[in-house]
């Protein structure tokens, strides 16, 4: 405030009074004051316009009304601090007076004008900071629960069915019902080690899906067949916990699976991308999907890395394409 007052003060000089004789002292401690009087009263108004007119609410009629209230008591307190300059300090010549109040008011505004828009734009900038840092905190959180809605997909649908399985298995094969519930317990273990990671190695989950297609063959048998071919340096890269089965159990829950119309589901790396695909052999009375498992997949690859998820299908063969990360994220 105080350079501010100085730096006004010398324009002020070079304006009105460039050959004056008068105490240069006065000049600058009348408007250091006028500066700090002017700065004081800004901030008190901008803090009443933060309660009365949030930024979050009307910027712009916070922005408009919180100028026009700064600059016209700006040009208020100018006016009245210099007529008390002049009638009690330093008598200003009358020939100089019109000319010293005009320039010290048009001044005064301008730079006013300028704190204002800085003061205006300082705080949209820093609100606008906030706001999208709460937007990237809602954008997680939203992630997050989606991800536990997808850890989900393994339901009680899921548990019933293969109890029902098992129930059968343990009457027609004991040695095969034991082997299936040793798959089911290695299924819900990944579940739960993995229930707090947002990403996983691929290789961690393949073997997890060996796991699920066991279950898999074991209730449709020679119905279903999965070829997964996966390299060694691809299965080191990263990826959604459970987004391939539940690609999977999509493709098994909109597709006909019977000896006539056996499915098969391929899984396979090209370029950044896991590859699964499936023919279309959709299921009679099929109801069209709302496609609430793929829209989470995307929402989640979108908050790791740039990279797309892929979606095709051309009526013959379903394809997605999900990316597979290189970096570390665990």
């Amino acid at each position: 405030m105080v350079i501010v007052g100085i730096i006004i003060e010398l324009m002020l000089g070079k304006i009105t009074l460039p050959d004056s004789s008068f105490n240069p002292l006065y000049g600058f401690l009348a408007s250091i004051l006028i500066t700090i009087f002017v700065w004081e009263g800004s901030f008190r108004i901008d803090q009443y316009m933060n309660a009365k007119f949030p930024w979050e609410i009307a910027p712009v009629k916070r922005s408009f009304i919180q100028a026009i209230a700064t600059l016209v008591y700006s040009a208020g307190v100018i006016y009245i601090l210099l007529l008390i300059y002049n009638y009690f300090v330093c008598k200003i010549p009358d020939e100089k007076s019109e000319a010293i109040v005009s320039s010290s008011l048009i001044v005064g505004i301008l730079v006013t004008f300028v704190l204002v828009m800085i003061q205006i734009s300082a705080h949209f900038f820093q609100r606008l900071k906030v706001s999208l840092v709460e937007i990237e905190m809602h954008k997680k959180d939203s992630l997050q629960a989606q991800l536990e809605n997808l850890r989900n997909q393994i339901n009680p649908h899921f548990l019933f069915n293969n109890l029902s399985v098992l129930s059968s298995l343990v009457y027609k094969d004991q040695d095969k019902a034991v082997d299936f519930i040793d798959q089911l317990s290695k299924v819900y273990r990944y579940v739960l080690e993995n229930k707090d990671k947002e990403l996983v190695d691929l290789k961690s989950e393949l073997k997890f899906i060996e796991s699920y297609c066991f279950l898999l063959k074991i209730r449709f048998g020679e119905n279903i067949v999965f070829d997964i071919k996966v390299s060694e340096i691809d299965s080191a890269k990263f990826i959604a916990p459970m987004a391939l089965q539940l690609l999977i159990e999509n493709a098994i829950k909109h597709n006909e699976i019977s000896e006539e119309l056996p499915l098969v589901v391929k899984i396979f790396v090209e370029g950044n991308h896991l590859v699964v695909s499936n023919p279309i052999q959709l299921r009679k009375g099929y109801v069209e999907s709302s496609k609430t498992g793929l829209k989470n997949i995307v929402a989640r690859y979108s908050y790791f890395t740039k990279e797309v998820v892929v979606i095709e299908n051309d009526s013959a063969e379903f394809i997605v394409k999900i990316p597979i990360l290189d970096m570390d994220f665990n």
